[in-house]
């Protein structure tokens, strides 16, 4: 039998819905379950695809190639799981096959509604390939009230109502706010919140109050009378100092307990959490630091690079490091670029799109590789260091990428065609931006010899891409006749996947994302080895 668990949020935005789900989600396979987690989000884009990162963070890639919402990265990496294109949808993606069923004549001359036609393909959506798992969660994107995601509301309340109670379970998520001024948690928020769900036709199981103090048993007493919520169903979820302590949080609050009892299931083990224990004992016995510059231009919300960090993460609990991640803005690194950057142990330049802040990214490898620091370029980050290598050692002094403009040297250039296993697929400068990049997972083949052969002790790899440019293989005699070498390809040789210097201690660039399969537990060898050469850096200097 499959069991479904609606995760909602009320009062304001990016409340831990995503983040919520995914500890749930961990707490339930800790018992033994087989759990599938969803993203159902409201907006209108198809995909988040074309969505400007600093407004909604980054964009995740699944292994197949889909574009995602960032909360499928928290998703995969707590569970260890991979998510597929099953696994998020958004209103843009619902109305669009709507539209297209609507127009091949799907609909027999009916009148097209949103009831059912629209709650009918979200619904499909829910149940689709969930056969094989014990837990289905289903996280609604927003906010109750939002107006685009009335249609998902009233999607799941049907669901509850065609099921029943005894497989569906509804969950919401609210501010608790304190105010110092009284020095007490106000319930206010939480209770229009439950009160808006209630109007919809949806009374939440479990109530989850986000806040920054304890609620006292007073607190949920009248939390419960007001919103008719259980006490013992109402959860305190406080701010916690990192986000792999919260699995372990909602265990001591009982979530998974409570949602066991909702469903009448007899099951009396307790979840194995003996992997989630390791990594809050890691983090709080590090006793060695690092500094890392990640030069980006996304710098205005954290969750641009969210993925990102947590790779670093991975791998410094691993290491038994912390590493302190300053973010230099590539948009501003114009001059000065020594006072800027000699407090780092390792620099890193992410992805990106455009050429706003390219040339400060430029300036910030030039640096690490004069001054050998340890050095990764990821993507884009991968490109402009091939470009750097190209003005400044080989001379070529116009060298460019073409995603910028028009140049004589395009040492990066639009890719128009690949192949992905078998087939052949095509692009042209007048494709949609949307959906459109070499996305998802390929195959890598790796130099013997080389570092980056040695860091993943392995001939052939697998990596998630997200980019429609690539290293221009024209000019590869030229850049591999001065000391940076080509260490990985795609399998017919045709694509430059990894570069890295021949004459420098940690020097490498990969046209791949491998931040989307780092794991808390398993760190991703390429960042392991970044850490640690950091870490031999910061001992030869004695920084910090």
């Amino acid at each position: 039998m499959t069991y479904f668990i609606f995760i909602t949020g009320g009062v304001v935005s990016s409340i831990g819905k995503g983040l919520t789900s995914a500890s749930l989600g961990a707490l339930l396979q800790a018992r033994g379950y087989k759990v599938c987690i969803r993203k159902l989000d409201p907006y209108l884009n198809i995909d988040p695809g074309t969505m400007n990162p600093n407004q909604h963070g980054e964009v995740f890639v699944t292994e197949d190639g889909t574009e995602t919402d960032l909360d499928l990265g928290h998703y995969e990496r707590f569970t260890n799981s991979q998510c597929t294109e099953f696994d998020n949808v958004t209103a843009g993606k619902i109305y669009s096959t709507l539209l297209q069923k609507e127009r091949r004549g799907d609909y027999l001359g009916n009148t097209v509604q949103v009831i059912p036609h629209i709650t009918d393909l979200i619904k499909s959506v829910v149940f689709t390939k969930t056969e094989n798992f014990d837990f289905v969660l289903c996280e609604i994107g927003g906010t109750v009230g939002d107006i685009e995601a009335l249609p998902f509301f009233e999607a799941i309340r049907q669901i509850g109502n065609q099921l029943g109670k005894n497989k569906v379970q509804y969950i919401h998520l609210t501010l608790l706010p304190y105010m110092p001024a009284s020095q007490e948690l106000k319930t206010k928020p939480t209770q229009h919140s439950v009160k808006e769900l209630r109007a919809i036709g949806i009374q939440p199981d479990i109530l989850i109050c986000r806040s920054t103090k304890e609620l006292s048993a007073d607190i949920k007493q009248k939390i419960s009378l007001f919103c008719n919520v259980n006490e013992k169903n109402v959860i305190s979820a406080l701010d916690v100092k990192t986000i792999y302590e919260a699995p372990i949080r909602y265990y001591n609050e009982e979530l998974d307990k409570r949602i066991i009892e909702g469903f009448n299931i007899q099951d009396t083990k307790e979840p194995n959490l003996t992997a989630w224990y390791n990594i809050l004992n890691k983090i709080n016995n590090v006793d060695k630091e690092i500094n890392i510059a990640l030069v980006g231009k996304y710098s205005k919300a954290n969750d641009s690079y969210i993925s990102l960090i947590e790779a670093i993460n991975h791998a410094a609990i691993d290491a038994g490091i912390k590493a302190n991640v300053k973010w230099i803005n590539a948009r501003t690194l114009k001059d000065n670029i020594k006072q800027k950057l000699e407090f780092a142990d390792a620099i890193l330049v992410p992805g990106g799109f455009g050429a706003d802040g390219v040339e400060g990214k430029i300036a910030a490898i030039k640096y690490a590789r004069e001054n050998k620091i340890t050095f990764m370029g990821i993507c884009l980050g991968m490109q402009l260091a091939v470009i750097e290598f190209a003005r400044n050692i080989c001379k070529i002094k116009d060298a460019y990428s073409t995603e910028f403009g028009e140049t004589q040297n395009p040492i990066v250039a639009l890719l128009t065609e690949w192949m992905k296993e078998e087939a052949k697929i095509i692009r042209s400068h007048n494709s949609d931006l949307g959906g459109t990049m070499r996305l998802g997972a390929y195959k890598c083949h790796l130099l013997k010899n080389s570092q980056i052969h040695k860091i993943y002790e392995s001939d052939i790899i697998s990596e998630r891409h997200r980019h429609r440019y690539e290293f221009n293989n024209h000019y590869l005699k030229q850049i591999e006749s001065h000391n940076m070498i080509a260490s990985g390809k795609s399998p017919d040789g045709n694509l430059v996947e990894i570069i890295e210097l021949k004459d420098h201690p940690w020097f490498i660039g990969v046209q791949f994302h491998p931040e989307f399969k780092s794991r808390p537990f398993v760190p991703h060898p390429l960042f392991l080895s970044f850490i640690k050469s950091a870490y031999k850096h910061h001992e030869k200097t004695n920084k910090c």
